[in-house]
């Protein structure tokens, strides 16, 4: 199994520092409360990261997120979301939930970013992408039938509607519950989004 070195450094960033203690998270300093908060399934904390492929901030947060994974605590669902705010971020989304539809996310996910962010290939237009998953078996006429889907683009557009609903201007971005919304590009998103996990618990 291949390992992906991770490195790099989109829009509306924030550099944070991984030593931050817990007490010193505070609303509109290391995370922001939504003002329209999102439905979340009942039963389990959600944590949704929005992110696009060609992002280097997201690339560099993804092996935290990795790890975080890792050590998800049971009463917490992940889910990750592609955003598709502009058109070129369109079509990495749409190539997302298409490798998501095949079974081939899993392994095509970190290998696409590290393609994208450690070999410089320009791999974001459909053609790129079609060739891009063709080497993990998927036929390039079975991902170009699938693309444009209706299937696919009411993902896309459920993608939009959550991002203009979370007041999102860029990415990488981390939602929690539906109520707050973390960024940044370094172990410090999963210290803030751990604090956030336990003030839902002690909210339930």
């Amino acid at each position: 199994m291949k390992k992906f070195v991770f490195g790099g450094l989109c829009a509306a960033m924030m550099a944070v520092s991984g030593t931050a203690m817990a007490a010193d998270f505070v609303a509109g300093k290391d995370y922001t409360v939504v003002a329209n908060p999102g439905k979340v399934a009942p039963g389990k904390i959600e944590v949704r990261e929005f992110f696009w492929y060609g992002c280097p901030h997201c690339f560099k947060l993804e092996p935290y997120m990795q790890t975080w994974l890792k050590q998800i605590p049971k009463d917490v669902t992940f889910v990750r979301t592609p955003a598709a705010m502009n058109k070129v971020w369109e079509q990495g989304a749409r190539a997302y939930y298409v490798s998501e539809a095949l079974g081939v996310r899993k392994k095509t996910h970190l290998p696409l970013f590290h393609a994208i962010h450690a070999q410089n290939q320009q791999i974001f237009d459909q053609a790129s992408l079609a060739k891009f998953y063709a080497g993990y078996g998927v036929p390039e006429q079975k991902f170009n039938s699938m693309f444009n889907s209706f299937p696919i683009t009411a993902k896309v557009a459920e993608s939009n509607k959550l991002a203009q609903q979370y007041q999102l201007t860029g990415v990488p971005a981390v939602v929690v519950n539906g109520k707050y919304v973390v960024q940044g590009e370094d172990g410090k998103v999963t210290q803030v989004v751990n604090y956030l996990i336990e003030k839902e618990r002690k909210g339930k």
